[in-house]
């Protein structure tokens, strides 16, 4: 896909490039990893296939670990956006909106709730189980935004809410991609669907 900034190509992979991403209009050159802002996980590193525990293909599944690196000085809040850079159309489908986490270093822990969530594509607010048909790959783009006013959106806000008070305020952004390929479901899942039979 095109239409991104040049200094955004540079970070994303060839296939996660979707010009509706979140990152697109609420970053710049300037802010992209300002201060050595940095998004990592370690369940999976940048650009590795996520483990179908995070995904729809495990009965258990859950929100992926992740940390983030201290924003730059007079930064209030961290938020993070997680898309499918793979969608159709103009805007990707939104897989998690998080915000109210403190301006610091910090982490989400694996399947942590976190302490105010948004309206997923499914309008929801918890972390979207990324689902893709078997076979299909889809790339998903967390994306980490420190912001210079503490947000006052309600939990349950949508993602248009939340682009819309973010814009103008972003201290610095990151990125972190992670494909995943559909897959069958789990032997337990098809188990339990034949005891039902």
């Amino acid at each position: 896909m095109t239409d991104l900034p040049d200094w955004l190509v540079s970070g994303l992979p060839a296939a996660a490039r979707h010009p509706g991403l979140a990152i697109a209009s609420l970053g710049d050159k300037r802010s992209f990893g300002r201060g050595g802002f940095a998004l990592s996980s370690p369940a999976f590193d940048a650009g590795e296939e996520l483990d179908p525990c995070f995904t729809a293909k495990e009965e258990d599944a859950v929100a992926p670990p992740l940390e983030w690196t201290a924003p730059p000085p007079g930064s209030q809040e961290v938020v993070l956006i997680v898309e499918d850079a793979t969608t159709a159309g103009d805007k990707p489908q939104c897989h998690w909106l998080v915000w109210g986490l403190g301006a610091q270093r910090g982490k989400l822990l694996e399947g942590e709730v976190p302490p105010r969530a948004g309206k997923n594509h499914l309008g929801n607010s918890e972390w979207l189980l990324p689902d893709p048909p078997v076979g299909e790959t889809r790339n998903y783009v967390f994306q980490l935004f420190a912001t210079d006013l503490p947000l006052t959106l309600m939990p349950g806000a949508s993602r248009d809410d939340l682009m819309t008070m973010l814009k103008g305020t972003v201290t610095a952004c990151a990125v972190l991609t992670a494909p995943f390929t559909g897959i069958e479901a789990d032997d337990g899942m098809a188990w339990e669907d034949e005891e039902l039979d």
